[in-house]
């Protein structure tokens, strides 16, 4: 069985790439594996530990609905989120990673989010990237 791999952020751009992620893996017959990545530090204390629980949990209760079979990677070890991403779709041999991007004003628009970037150049597989809605 193939594997999807997401990059799930708690942000509009991080719901249409789950969305889009639950998607393709049903079209592939393929099981997902959504990676949530945070650098740490002095503003990862407790009360983010908290938040960022009860906001897996809310995505574990939509993935037990959608059909698919599902793997959650929530990591904080100080790599940047894109190095998580690219490495954990490296080990899992994924056919395909899912990321979201988020609208820019004009001037914006000439740079891509360092993260996106660096996931579309180094990744080793096709890499889709979705706007939210």
């Amino acid at each position: 069985m193939g594997k999807v791999v997401v990059g799930y952020v708690p942000k509009p751009e991080g719901e249409a790439a789950l969305r889009t992620a639950v998607a393709e893996a049903r079209l592939r017959g393929a099981s997902l594996v959504v990676v949530n990545s945070h650098r740490g530090g002095a503003d990862f204390d407790a009360d983010a530990s908290t938040q960022v629980d009860r906001e897996m949990s809310a995505v574990r209760k939509t993935l037990d609905g959608s059909g698919v079979e599902y793997e959650i990677r929530q990591l904080v070890r100080g790599f940047e989120p894109a190095e998580d991403l690219i490495s954990i779709a490296e080990a899992s041999r994924a056919e395909l990673i899912v990321i979201g991007l988020r609208r820019r004003s004009p001037v914006g628009k000439l740079i891509l989010g360092s993260n996106a970037q660096r996931v579309l150049l180094d990744a080793h597989c096709p890499v889709l990237a979705v706007k939210a809605d």
